[in-house]
């Protein structure tokens, strides 16, 4: 038993990592900036589109929007680690997010967009 703990087998040599590449980085850094802003402007959009459109008083709307956010948030940054490609990840939400934002529009979220406003005369 004392030969053993005197005598410890030599530590296993690791393997070298291989270095990653700078497009593999700026595959990462787009998926990441496809999760963090481009969903951020989703989840703001799904806000001013369910705001306007779920059948509650305005109060209980607004809640429920800006609660339901943070799930569609999440949505959106999963998927932009899952897609096949980084420009995939940012191309689809930047579009879903467009259009939320135009049907949002013409549901009527004038308060949501100042500068579409009409000015009153």
């Amino acid at each position: 038993m004392t030969d053993t703990l005197a005598n410890p087998a030599p530590p296993r040599a690791r393997k070298p990592r291989p270095a990653l590449s700078w497009r593999y980085r700026g595959a990462v850094a787009a998926r990441a900036f496809a999760a963090i802003v481009i969903g951020y402007f989703f989840a703001y959009a799904s806000t001013a589109l369910l705001s306007v459109a779920l059948p509650f008083p305005r109060v209980d709307r607004v809640v429920a929007a800006s609660l339901l956010s943070f799930f569609v948030w999440c949505g959106v940054a999963m998927y932009a680690f899952a897609a096949r490609s980084a420009w995939r990840a940012c191309w689809a939400p930047a579009l879903a997010t467009a259009v939320l934002l135009w049907a949002a529009k013409l549901c009527g979220a004038a308060a949501l967009f100042p500068g579409s406003a009409v000015p009153p005369t």
